[in-house]
């Protein structure tokens, strides 16, 4: 195997200072000769039919499964399950895959007498989409018509309409909801842009509840998962799959993928995911203003700017049929986009933290996601190995402010400020308070009928940052505007770049190696 020269880079004298996100800002840094620094791959040629690719992949299902039209009959009823506003990041722009494919499918269903149509965005245990979000997503043709009377959030707390469809081999209770369960057809409407939803993982937990979702996301289960990129290798994927198993036992499940590539930029600012060395002249100019203006704009303006900015992703792959042999086709697809071939790992990886995860879209990136993006979702962009050798260093840069939002992040508040003081380990928070976030009546309310995430939401934010806080031996955050809240995380601080790559050589010595990754577009480590 050899490192592709174009995505993986050994910095030299020469090379240019690379920038790093820092929340809503950018830093620029000189790193020393050496450095190795991982860009994604150019964005993969794209389909521009997408119309002709959904028809195709609705007439020619995968794993045996009948075509679509051959499924339908007049008076049957048709649930239809679709992804919610965490993917992809940053929203693509409109017209959104999930609008495509659901104006093609809900016109096959009325053309064949399909009347009884239930749609619902499949929440799990996230917070409620508005309805303009809703709109946006399934757009106005689909929205006009069915909403809200045929398409809605689903509510993981309905306790009248989750049905419970048994348990697996492993005693895990596995619960739907109950337009899905009493259907004679459950369509699945995923987005895929990297390989960490979609298949059983999508069937088992999007349309579960707490009954369910607590029987894998806990600190054991995720512990065991080598990565969450490789499934060979993930007790969570294990979980998922017995579950998802389990509801197409019991159900009549088509499931559609999409795989989009890693267009994330559009041509204003696709020199982002490119090599600083082959910046043109004017690509500096552009990052340097742009880098300018945002340190005199207020936080929240630049957070509602960077918010307002969708992506260009295009389309790879449509896949619809059986759940497992269409997940196949599509990780295949997220395979070949974002893998990027590296020799060997080091002791120590950069990564700047930007502005958004999935549980912040319109919203604020506080202290516990920007936690799960540095160990959560960052250090597991792997396959084989990690990118970090264990017991190394995290180095990442964001300001860590202390901001949550009170209207989708309640319960994260209480957490931050009353259970991290007292402990942060993950089993010691899972029996003390895991339960009395859960069941807390506040927290279900706001749940039900706000915008905010579930009660034990942010339990599950920090159990799954349990792979990479076992790996790593030290994380530093530079640029720190407090003291308090790397503290808490169990995070070090450190005032500039140079001095956290002091700080590391105190443990790695002098001659310590340093991986730089360029996130985001996406790079997923294939670490041999």
């Amino acid at each position: 195997m050899a490192e592709n020269p174009k995505t993986v880079v050994y910095l030299t004298e020469d090379s240019a200072p690379r920038y790093l996100h820092y929340g809503e800002d950018f830093i620029t840094h000189k790193f020393p000769a050496g450095t190795r620094a991982l860009y994604p791959n150019p964005p993969m040629k794209e389909i521009k039919n997408r119309g002709a690719a959904i028809r195709y992949a609705l007439n020619h299902p995968e794993g045996g499964a009948k075509p679509l039209y051959a499924q339908l009959k007049p008076g049957m009823k048709v649930a239809i399950a679709i992804d919610d506003i965490s993917v992809p990041l940053p929203p693509m722009k409109t017209p959104d895959i999930r609008q495509e494919v659901l104006e093609i499918v809900t016109e096959i269903l009325e053309d064949h007498g399909v009347e009884d149509i239930q749609m619902f965005m499949a929440l799990a245990l996230h917070r409620r989409m508005t309805p303009e979000e809703i709109k946006r997503s399934v757009g106005p043709k689909v929205f006009n018509k069915y909403y809200p009377d045929r398409l809605d959030n689903m509510d993981a707390e309905d306790t009248e309409n989750m049905v419970h469809l048994g348990k697996t081999s492993q005693g895990e209770d596995v619960q739907v909801y109950r337009p899905a369960a009493e259907s004679d057809l459950l369509i699945y409407v995923n987005v895929n842009y990297v390989p960490m939803n979609g298949g059983y993982k999508s069937i088992g937990t999007g349309m579960a509840g707490y009954q369910s979702i607590q029987h894998h996301h806990n600190p054991e289960t995720i512990a065991k998962s080598d990565s969450y990129m490789d499934p060979e290798n993930s007790a969570l994927y294990d979980s998922n799959t017995r579950m998802g198993m389990l509801v197409n036992e019991h159900l009549n499940v088509f499931h559609i993928e999409t795989a989009l590539n890693n267009r994330m930029y559009d041509e204003n600012l696709d020199f982002l995911a490119r090599n600083e060395d082959n910046w043109s002249s004017a690509d500096h100019l552009k990052f340097n203003t742009f880098k300018w203006a945002l340190s005199k704009a207020p936080r929240a303006a630049k957070r509602a700017l960077f918010h307002k900015v969708p992506a260009p992703y295009g389309l790879l792959g449509v896949f619809a049929g059986e759940t497992e042999a269409v997940h196949e086709k599509t990780l295949e697809k997220c395979w070949q986009q974002h893998l990027v071939e590296v020799e060997g790992q080091s002791d120590v990886v950069v990564y700047g933290i930007p502005f958004e995860s999935p549980y912040n879209v319109n919203s604020i990136l506080n202290p516990l996601l920007v936690r799960i993006m540095a160990l959560g979702y960052f250090h597991n962009m792997y396959r084989g190995k990690p990118l970090v050798k264990k017991g190394g260093t995290l180095i990442v840069t964001h300001p860590c402010y202390d901001e949550f939002d009170p209207d989708h992040h309640p319960s994260y508040i209480e957490f931050f400020n009353r259970c991290l003081p007292e402990t942060r380990d993950s089993h010691k928070l899972a029996h003390k308070y895991e339960k009395e976030f859960a069941n807390n009546p506040s927290y279900i309310e706001m749940f039900r009928n706000g915008n905010a995430y579930h009660g034990v939401h942010p339990f599950y934010m920090w159990y799954w940052c349990e792979n990479g806080q076992n790996h790593v031996g030290r994380v530093i955050v530079v640029g720190a505007e407090n003291e308090h809240v790397p503290e808490r995380l169990g995070w070090e601080r450190a005032e500039t770049m140079d001095e956290a790559l002091e700080m590391a050589r105190d443990t790695h010595g002098r001659d310590m190696d340093i991986t730089l990754v360029n996130h985001p577009p996406f790079v997923i480590a294939d670490v041999k």
